[in-house]
């Protein structure tokens, strides 16, 4: 059996300082199609309440930290079910199990980083306040 070379892509990918523009571009239109999603744009909001909750209480550093850095994760699986949304309505529109379970996976993640959120942020208040 001979193996074939890989065959040349007629596309030109981008190096260097291009790649770099390239994929930030590519990220920027992401993030205007997700912009269009009514659960990320409730999801910014949140993110600006908490911070504005966070310097209510007197939050730490690390607590800032850690719900900025819980709140990209929960950007980026929004994205990804967004992502996953998209193509099962590409690939499959009509109504299919195997379709729903995919987007049913994908809002449960969502939903899983959700609560995480809420319950990072309610100890945050609970140890500031009370605690």
């Amino acid at each position: 059996m001979v193996e074939k070379a890989p065959q040349e892509s007629a596309v030109r990918k981008a190096s260097g300082p291009r790649r770099v523009l390239a994929a930030t571009r590519y990220s920027l239109q992401g993030l205007v199609r997700l912009w269009q999603e009514e659960a990320f744009r409730t999801e910014a909001v949140a993110f600006i309440l908490g911070l504005l909750l966070f310097a209510l209480i007197n939050a730490s550093a690390a607590d800032y930290l850690i719900f900025v850095i819980l709140m990209l994760v929960l950007f980026c699986v929004e994205a990804l079910n967004t992502a996953i949304e998209e193509l099962v309505d590409r690939i499959s529109p009509e109504i299919s199990t195997v379709g729903r379970h995919a987007k049913d996976l994908g809002s449960f993640a969502v939903f899983c980083l959700l609560c995480a959120n809420g319950l990072f942020v309610m100890w945050c208040v609970y140890t500031r306040l009370i605690g």
